[in-house]
């Protein structure tokens, strides 16, 4: 909504001027012709006097359009909602003549919709504006040019990406390489959906890296994995920093979420001299390629407080 009354205000003021499109079938306009004529049809401002009874004369039968009355959306008692006050036109624009054949377009939503991502968004930002959204300009999927329709179903008693047993899969559906981690020998209960993927990240954008709801990655992981936190007496430096130096928040082929097995993965960092660059040949020879390879003694991975834990031993 706010684009188009940016763009009337932008033609009232003669800085931008456009040639009218006349009796032109809406799904032939391209989308510049297309949101033309929906400007225009906002300057004119003709909405419908029976609001949405106009609309249900031909759209009755539309099992699709009558999933909005199970829905929020859809309730006249909810002052919030679209249905207590301009009833579908406060979506779909002012009727206009469109009742009179279809000649005249509506604003339509959705992957079939001919508008651009963010002309469709611009209407949902009209009523949400909360302090979840404040990200969105600046969010990956605003860049990309996601429309809020083609995560979100308003034409349902409930939307699946609001029920957590369904969030997954909206999800997945366009992040395939997080749901073949999932599926990975180590991962989070994310493929029985007893976490969610908003119980890390904020689709609609955050403040932080990768969208997540915390300040860093660290204090993503620590909101669940507590004693992983500190303060310690003895730090592990790679843990202090991000959690992702050594873990797959997604899934691993590998144990507890690792990037690598040890002792390959500590020697990422531990390789200079000494036992910790001992090339290990196959698992099992010894004690450093043995169980938990470089854990079997350097057990308190993460940190320790013990007065004598400086080797993270104790």
């Amino acid at each position: 909504m706010r684009c188009f009354l940016q763009f009337m205000l932008l033609i009232s003021c003669g800085l931008l001027s456009y040639s009218s499109v006349h009796a032109a079938p809406w799904d032939e306009l391209s989308a510049e012709q297309l949101e033309q004529q929906l400007t225009q049809k906002f300057a004119a401002g003709e909405y419908s006097a029976k609001g949405a009874d106009s609309c249900l004369m031909c759209h009755r039968k539309n099992e699709a359009v009558m999933a909005l009355f199970d829905g929020v959306h859809g309730q006249e008692s909810a002052v919030d909602s679209p249905m207590a006050g301009l009833q579908c036109e406060a979506c779909h624009g002012p009727q206009g003549q469109h009742f009179k054949g279809g000649k005249e377009p509506m604003i339509s939503f959705g992957p079939e919709s001919q508008l651009s991502a963010s002309a469709q968004n611009s209407v949902c930002q009209g009523c949400h504006q909360d302090a979840e959204q404040m990200a969105w300009h600046s969010s990956t999927h605003n860049l990309e040019e996601i429309a809020c329709a083609d995560c979100h179903v308003v034409h349902s008693a409930t939307d699946p990406v609001m029920d957590k047993l369904s969030v997954n899969d909206t999800c997945t559906s366009c992040h395939s390489q997080e749901k073949a981690d999932m599926s990975k020998r180590s991962s989070h209960p994310l493929k029985w959906d007893q976490m969610t993927c908003i119980d890390c990240h904020s689709p609609h954008g955050s403040m932080s890296e990768s969208a997540l709801n915390k300040p860093s990655i660290n204090d993503t992981c620590y909101s669940c994995h507590a004693e992983k936190r500190g303060p310690f007496l003895w730090e592990h430096a790679p843990v202090t920093e991000n959690c992702v130096t050594c873990h797959n928040p997604h899934g691993s082929v590998n144990e507890e979420l690792l990037n690598s097995r040890a002792p390959q993965l500590c020697q990422q960092c531990h390789a200079n001299d000494g036992h910790a660059s001992r090339v290990v040949v196959e698992p099992g020879m010894d004690a450093f390629g043995g169980g938990k390879s470089c854990l079997n003694c350097h057990s308190q991975i993460h940190g320790s407080n013990h007065p004598s834990g400086s080797l993270l031993q104790r």
